[in-house]
């Protein structure tokens, strides 16, 4: 999977896996949708979500049950596959079956994560923190560089406003557009960090202004969070699109970037 170079790629799937068959299923509607507008697609779903916001909140299967669902979305769906790792230990048995590790917002300056990750040979997809200018993320692609990491992808997903809020200042694409390919990141973008009390809330309505915003901008991946149900998601649900609702958003997107070329 190439970043950059001219092509969009979507990132796309549900926050946590949820089940095998669920998995599975998401997985062949992204790849269909993808194949539906011609666009290359990564199938995005965590084995773990560590930074839940209740201990009491569902996390996912775990390492080696979530590496073999993932598995088999790679060999029965084709699609190349993104997951979350939060330690450094996960990082090499992540690496033998994902095509791109992804480092979450919370842990972007985790010096151990990032070498651990860009040591593996695989692309790595680091996540702004909500509380880092876009300018400190150079300090966090030199850390990947120095590793080893040829191949890194920057996310944009929004800066801390007030409390359980976020913004998005769309000059940041520009500004780590400078240090590798970006990504933009619709559906956390709205999220409202631990707003319900114990859970995370959020509003999916707002995710496709955004995105066709950064399309403006100029982006060279977009990541949507899809679920089947949103309502019913295990997490990250209010801020998760329906099916439909993405696919409509890939069609945009793709006609804004086609009205710039022009």
């Amino acid at each position: 999977m190439k970043f950059g170079g001219g092509q969009i790629v979507m990132i796309a799937g549900p926050c946590v896996i949820e089940g095998e068959d669920f998995t599975l299923r998401h997985a062949r509607k992204v790849a269909e949708v993808a194949q539906k507008h011609g666009v290359a697609a990564v199938f995005k779903s965590s084995f773990d979500k560590a930074n839940r916001t209740s201990g009491k909140s569902f996390r996912g299967p775990g390492l080696a049950e979530g590496l073999r669902i993932l598995a088999r979305v790679k060999q029965e769906v084709g699609l190349p596959v993104l997951t979350d790792v939060h330690q450094p230990d996960q990082c090499a048995p992540a690496a033998e079956v994902v095509d791109v590790l992804q480092i979450p917002a919370f842990l972007c300056r985790q010096t151990d994560l990032l070498i651990a990750a860009g040591q593996t040979g695989r692309s790595v997809n680091v996540k702004k923190g909500q509380f880092l200018a876009p300018e400190d993320m150079k300090n966090v692609v030199d850390k990947l560089r120095e590793a080893g990491c040829e191949r890194i992808l920057v996310t944009e997903r929004g800066a801390s406003f007030g409390y359980h809020d976020l913004v998005v200042d769309m000059r940041s694409l520009l500004a780590m557009r400078a240090f590798a390919p970006v990504c933009f990141d619709a559906t956390h973008s709205v999220q409202r960090p631990g707003a319900q009390g114990n859970a995370s809330g959020g509003d999916r309505a707002l995710a496709p202004a955004l995105a066709r915003a950064a399309a403006a901008v100029g982006i060279d991946a977009l990541f949507c969070e899809v679920h089947e149900d949103p309502d019913r998601a295990l997490s990250d649900g209010p801020n998760s699109l329906t099916f439909p609702a993405w696919d409509a958003l890939v069609g945009e997107v793709l006609k804004i970037r086609r009205a710039l070329g022009a």
